[in-house]
């Protein structure tokens, strides 16, 4: 855990209140858009500024809209496409030319000149502020939301973060033990980095519930909760409901919006529900705003992506909610799931191993009723304020670290 005095007592100190400017590519919804906007309504105790590149889909402040109006904001710069990166030559060209201008809209802003802290959210974002911190003092704090990988950040997208990102990091917030790993290589001796989990609307220390409306009986509804895309393994999952639970009682609800021109895969699962026979027992919900209504009709929540998850916010969810999971046994959530305590590991990309554990919460009531009281007894689950309280002492060692690398001392 971070140590040193928290930001309260270094401004009571120094009478200087820590100015933190957040990047983000996008304002377009997604797990690591909704984590800063929770940290931000959490009521930071440092001085935050918002920078966002305009959005793909849509104009204004997009998620960011529902940031507290203390909190100084702007849309400027050049569109960071979704997926650019994955492409060949020409595409990285393309991402390289894209990275490079927004840097210097970075570079450039008001907010830049006054930051201590310049403090990337998303991987594209980590790539233009790299550039833009270079040659000054600015402390660079990078947030790990995706393993550092060719699979999870595509080849351009990979490259610039070993090559340009990591090694310019002064400090390294990661979602996961599995996503700190993945960067270790890369970054420089003594550079602060801590595994903070991303701000979830978790609510903690509420009463454990039963495992849903069908505790005493079968399972009537199974969820995901996660953006329509075609890795976070929807369609692993309405198959493997298909083996289960076909011309049942029981509904299969995929929340979650379809981002990232990801409309076309929403179709698809519809078809392939009406090829599988389970058509009218599907609902695609769309976005959820009001996640904990959602998931206290649920008797089973199930994260199957198809690649390791660096965390699994909804993992974290539907944990804090108390809810029987199934989850893949790979990358983040298998850092929070003990098989057979507080839910249930099937090997990842296997339709066979998650129909039979489905098959396994459907038939044993007890079981769904044991694990849903230790998911929400889960140790180290966060709410909001409480990660927002570890990224304040976090930026506040990483600028001790920065201060003590530039007088010569090792750091602490």
């Amino acid at each position: 855990m971070s140590h040193g005095s928290s930001p309260d007592e270094l401004a009571q100190r120094t009478g200087h209140v820590v100015r933190v400017l957040h990047l983000d590519h996008t304002s377009a919804p997604g797990g690591a858009e909704f984590a800063l906007l929770r940290m931000l309504q959490a009521g930071p105790r440092w001085a935050p500024y918002l920078l966002i590149a305009p959005a793909e889909e849509q104009g204004g402040f997009g998620v960011y809209a529902a940031v507290p109006d203390r909190v100084p904001r702007r849309v400027a710069g050049v569109r960071q496409p979704a997926g650019a990166s994955r492409g060949g030559r020409l595409a990285a060209l393309a991402v390289g030319g894209r990275v490079l201008a927004q840097a210097a809209v970075v570079r450039c802003a008001r907010a830049f000149r006054g930051a201590d802290v310049v403090d990337a959210n998303t991987a594209r974002s980590a790539a233009y502020g790299a550039f833009a911190v270079r040659g000054t003092r600015k402390a660079f704090v990078v947030h790990l939301r995706d393993l550092v990988e060719p699979a999870a950040l595509g080849r351009a997208g990979h490259a610039l973060m070993v090559r340009v990102v990591l090694p310019r990091a002064d400090g390294v917030v990661a979602n996961s033990r599995a996503t700190l790993e993945s960067a270790r290589p890369y970054l420089r001796s003594g550079v602060p980095a801590e595994v903070i989990p991303s701000a979830s609307g978790l609510r903690t220390g509420a009463p454990a519930r039963s495992a849903g409306p069908a505790a005493s009986g079968s399972v009537r509804n199974v969820g995901m909760l996660a953006r329509i895309d075609p890795w976070k393994g929807q369609m692993q999952l309405l198959e493997a409901f298909a083996r289960v639970f076909r011309g049942r009682d029981t509904r299969l609800q995929l929340a979650g919006g379809a981002p990232f021109g990801h409309e076309q895969f929403a179709e698809s699962l519809r078809r392939r529900a009406d090829e599988l026979g389970v058509g009218a027992q599907l609902d695609l919900p769309g976005h959820v705003s009001d996640v904990e209504a959602l998931l206290s009709g649920w008797d089973v929540a199930v994260q199957a992506s198809t690649r390791a998850e660096p965390l699994g916010q909804n993992v974290l969810q539907y944990l804090a909610a108390g809810l029987p999971v199934v989850a893949a046994d790979e990358g983040g959530p298998a850092e929070w799931i003990t098989d057979g305590v507080n839910g249930l590991l099937v090997p990842p990309r296997d339709v066979a191993a998650l129909a039979a554990a489905l098959e396994r919460l459907d038939a044993d009531a007890a079981l769904r009723a044991r694990l849903a009281a230790s998911a929400a007894a889960t140790p180290g689950l966060l709410d909001d304020p409480a990660v927002t309280r570890a990224h304040e002492a976090f930026y506040d060692r990483v600028l001790r670290s920065v201060s003590d690398r530039r007088r010569g001392r090792p750091s602490a």
